[in-house]
């Protein structure tokens, strides 16, 4: 995937998928350490130590529409190439955390990408998922959570993530 916001829509919707009702994104901007670090984790049913064990295994899937799985996979491969690691936690009815680490100034590593149309569409897509972004940079920090009271209206809570996610970006200033 061209931009890490893309590998973030896909762990959303890996925790629908798991009955989750809530969905945290902590991103970590560390200029200091040249580190990006991309939290996502959710309070699904989780997975079993053998599911786990495969979690970025590409033939190793939960779905029964295809025989591939490979979310984890090209995000593991998307870390490894700039100089980072993929890192999964869970247990049966405990939820998931995914952890993605790159090296910030890699010269390989995708840059985040569209995070607010990712937030917006995730928003979108699961209106009863309570979603969380936290975006630490070295200017501070923002904190994103779409708004129950615009769910009803598409438009308006499109706008509402993706101007607090931009204003939020260039207050830190964002370089991922």
């Amino acid at each position: 995937m061209k931009e890490l916001s893309l590998h973030l829509l896909d762990l959303i919707e890996n925790a629908a998928e798991a009955a989750a009702s809530r969905v945290e994104i902590t991103i970590t901007e560390d200029p200091a350490r040249d580190r990006l670090r991309i939290c996502v984790s959710d309070d699904g049913r989780g997975m079993a130590p053998d599911l786990l064990a495969g979690a970025a295994d590409p033939f190793v899937t939960t779905r029964s529409t295809r025989a591939v799985g490979l979310g984890l996979a090209l995000l593991a491969s998307a870390a490894a190439q700039a100089g980072g690691r993929l890192r999964v936690s869970s247990a049966p009815g405990a939820g998931a955390q995914v952890v993605a680490e790159f090296q910030l100034s890699h010269i390989d590593r995708a840059p985040l990408g569209a995070l607010g149309s990712t937030l917006a569409a995730a928003a979108l897509l699961h209106p009863d998922l309570r979603l969380r972004l936290r975006h630490r940079g070295p200017g501070g920090a923002y904190q994103v959570t779409p708004p129950s009271r615009l769910r009803r209206r598409p438009l308006a809570l499109a706008r509402h993530i993706e101007a607090r996610t931009a204003a939020g970006r260039r207050r830190i200033g964002s370089i991922a």
